[in-house]
């Protein structure tokens, strides 16, 4: 299928890209995760990527989560969008990470849920470093205080941080955003002495720069998937 062929293709390409930015920075490229972002495209499409190695795949909706996820099982899903507290109870269990955790109401609701299933859901802070009104996520002032807040918590595994930087047509950009998500971890580790290995920032139009500034998981679909699918 010549589909097929045009997205090992693209994959290898971004691959490579993403293996050059992480050399840039002195890091092993093996340290940087490639989440296919497969909301605009089908099952069978979704599959292709699976078996041609990248098993990290990442859903905006949670609807749409349960499904592929259900055909796909094998795949590691990855929750990018927005979680409704109603939709917890079968979302959490899927993924092995909700990226995109944007309010203390989620955060206490993901840790409640947590607790009652007796397994820390593993999670990441939505911080909207770009400071657009469009955009989720808490404000980068406001983070010192969830952090305070999160080291009392039992039923969450806070692994790191999350931001989108506003588009533009040059990556570099969003360069100052991807730094400042970096710093901000790095002082929430400092104040709270988790770990906090993990950095989910860079898209499409942007990820090789965020793969210099630090990007452990970059969350690519129109790269691979434009008009495919």
């Amino acid at each position: 299928m010549i589909w097929r062929k045009v997205l090992a293709e693209r994959m290898a390409a971004v691959q490579g890209r993403i293996a050059a930015a992480a050399r840039i920075s002195g890091r092993d490229p093996s340290c940087v995760t490639l989440v296919a972002v497969t909301k605009s495209t089908t099952i069978e499409v979704a599959q292709a990527v699976c078996e041609l190695g990248v098993a990290d795949l990442g859903e905006s909706k949670p609807q749409e989560l349960w499904k592929k996820a259900a055909a796909l099982p094998a795949a590691r899903w990855h929750l990018i969008g927005h979680l409704q507290r109603n939709k917890l109870d079968r979302t959490v269990p899927l993924v092995r990470l909700v990226h995109s955790v944007d309010s203390p109401r989620l955060l206490e609701a993901l840790d409640a849920f947590g607790t009652k299933c007796g397994t820390p859901a593993p999670i990441l802070l939505e911080v909207n470093c770009s400071r657009e009104a469009s955009k989720g996520g808490c404000s980068p002032e406001d983070l010192p205080t969830l952090g305070d807040r999160i080291r009392s918590l039992k039923g969450v595994e806070l692994l790191g941080l999350m931001t989108m930087a506003a588009f533009s047509e040059n990556p570099e950009t969003a360069r100052p955003t991807f730094a400042e998500l970096r710093s901000l971890r790095d002082s929430l580790r400092a104040s709270t002495g988790l770990p906090l290995p993990h950095l989910s920032m860079g898209m499409s139009a942007d990820y090789a720069v965020a793969v210099e500034e630090g990007a452990t998981h970059v969350r690519i679909g129109t790269t691979l998937f434009e008009g495919i699918g």
